[in-house]
């Protein structure tokens, strides 16, 4: 992982392989962000007129290389831009900044130190700037070539991610930068193992290798884990995730993983859906949707990183992650459409489609939640089709049964640079889920599919206990090209907007 550091050196005289600089578009063309006047003055002050001879226009997430002028130590000039210029006097917003860093550091690939000289007024910016180097850095390495044989990644050095980062025009010594960059590494580092999780094919994390996965990282931060295996769920009458893992070779897991806190005075619980893999089971998918399934614990994996998140940071909270593991597979002992399940809840639950699956190991998951009693819930998963197609593949819908809580939790994806929208919980849609032979179906209508969802989980939250939904089905997994920190494949989304509610949670300014 990319290592950062802050740097009190000049952007001309720090000795690195690449000096980055910003560039904004202006409305006469390019201009030189604030921290490359040192670059800038290099070129005598005609940077940007090279730039903009080059093609350049400062537009968001262009690159543009070129040789360093004489006085620079660095070979090379990396200008990346910003969009436009801001005519507020705010500066440059943080987002703007983060994926500025997350483009140069993905072009900066094989490099192995680079100088960043990035507008940084503040801590914010400069958590920004190192969040978005280490996002964009990234790369899963760890099946090409030898890497699988040795575990040690790619060899290539060509292909290797940016080895060091130093960002400049923030003193090393200021608490509130370090303390920036410092939360920077942590989380972007945890956003990476979700991502890394996410990326893993499905032969080598099915429910069992997950659950080792957690208790490695339980010990290496000082956390408490409780793995419920087959025989525990079966035993304790966990019916959903029992009958969505029946059909694999591979059976069902339950992990708790918790983060405690002597001082903390709220406690969260975050629920996530784990399916290793889902072929739809024997309602089986068509031809041309298995090929990315093995993300559908995108929502676990962002529970994971965010409990050892907070852990790095040592939160004043306590955070209890819940991950609802289990393979989706159609067998000869598969559930079946029209088979009916007794949930850990008690409640009976008509399957009318195996492949509405997460809602099934959600459910239990959150029912074992809420015996806890948490201040609040927030279950992250990939759950429905029908939210991507309301949103995009870019954004996540926020449902809850509190709109206060709602309104916070966009909000902080908004704060943190997930996208995010808030979605009703129609009551009237509950109706079309209601079956004649059990006390609710797992499908209701079509339209609106990905609220009937949410109206399925709110109905296992225990009574009084404040909840939310996160659904990724969107941004969990990026098929197209890279953009900004966001890379080809997981992305990780939902642990940024999780560790951010903790923070607030610990300082008291979520109620």
């Amino acid at each position: 992982m990319t290592a950062l550091t802050l740097s009190t050196s000049s952007a001309a005289t720090l000795r690195a392989d690449a000096v980055v600089v910003g560039v904004a578009k202006g409305p006469k063309g390019p201009v030189v962000a604030p921290g490359g006047e040192a670059v800038d003055n290099a070129f005598d002050g005609k940077l940007a007129t090279v730039l903009e001879t080059l093609g350049a226009s400062g537009g968001e997430g262009e690159v543009t290389k070129l040789p360093a002028a004489a006085g620079i130590k660095a070979p090379v000039v990396l200008a990346v831009g910003l969009g436009d210029l801001p005519t507020d006097g705010d500066g440059f917003a943080e987002e703007a900044l983060r994926r500025a860093a997350g483009v140069a550091a993905r072009t900066l690939t094989g490099t192995k130190k680079a100088a960043f000289a990035l507008p940084v007024p503040d801590a914010e910016s400069v958590a920004a700037v190192g969040e978005g180097v280490v996002l964009g850095a990234y790369a899963f390495t760890a099946y090409r070539g030898t890497a699988g044989k040795s575990g040690k990644g790619a060899k290539n050095d060509k292909s290797a991610p940016l080895a060091e980062a130093a960002i400049l025009g923030a003193k090393p010594r200021d608490k509130a930068s370090k303390a920036a960059v410092e939360r920077a590494q942590a989380v972007a580092a945890e956003v990476n193992r979700a991502r890394d999780l996410v990326n893993m094919p499905s032969n080598d994390l099915n429910p069992k290798a997950f659950a080792a996965h957690t208790q490695a990282a339980a010990k290496e931060f000082g956390l408490k884990v409780e793995v419920l295996d087959e025989k525990a769920l079966l035993k304790g009458g966990f019916g959903g995730l029992m009958g969505v893992g029946q059909g694999s070779d591979n059976p069902p897991r339950l992990v708790r993983v918790a983060y405690t806190h002597p001082k903390a005075a709220k406690t969260l619980a975050l629920v996530g859906k784990g399916i290793t893999y889902d072929s739809g089971g024997i309602s089986l998918k068509p031809a041309g949707h298995n090929e990315t399934m093995k993300c559908d614990m995108a929502g676990a994996a962002a529970v994971l990183a965010a409990v050892v998140a907070v852990a790095r940071l040592g939160l004043e909270v306590n955070v209890t992650g819940w991950l609802a593991l289990a393979e989706n597979m159609p067998s000869g002992n598969a559930t079946r459409p029209g088979d009916v399940l007794r949930m850990y809840s008690g409640k009976t639950v008509e399957v009318l489609n195996t492949d509405a699956e997460g809602r099934l190991v959600l459910a239990d998951a959150l029912t074992r939640a809420s015996e806890e009693n948490p201040d609040a819930i927030v279950d992250v998963a990939t759950l429905t089709g029908a939210m991507v197609l309301a949103l995009g593949n870019r954004t996540f819908g926020v449902m809850a049964n509190d709109d206060a809580f709602r309104t916070s939790l966009y909000e902080i994806a908004e704060e943190v640079g997930e996208q995010a929208w808030p979605m009703p919980l129609p009551a009237d849609l509950r109706k079309s889920m209601d079956s004649p032979v059990a006390d609710m179906a797992n499908m209701g209508e079509r339209m609106g599919g990905g609220l009937v969802a949410g109206l399925f989980l709110q109905e296992f939250v225990g009574e009084g206990i404040t909840w939310a939904h996160l659904d990724i089905a969107g941004p969990a997994f990026h098929e197209s090209a890279p953009y900004g920190y966001t890379p080809k494949g997981g992305t990780g989304s939902a642990v940024r907007t999780l560790v951010r509610l903790a923070e607030r949670t610990a300082a008291g300014d979520l109620g």
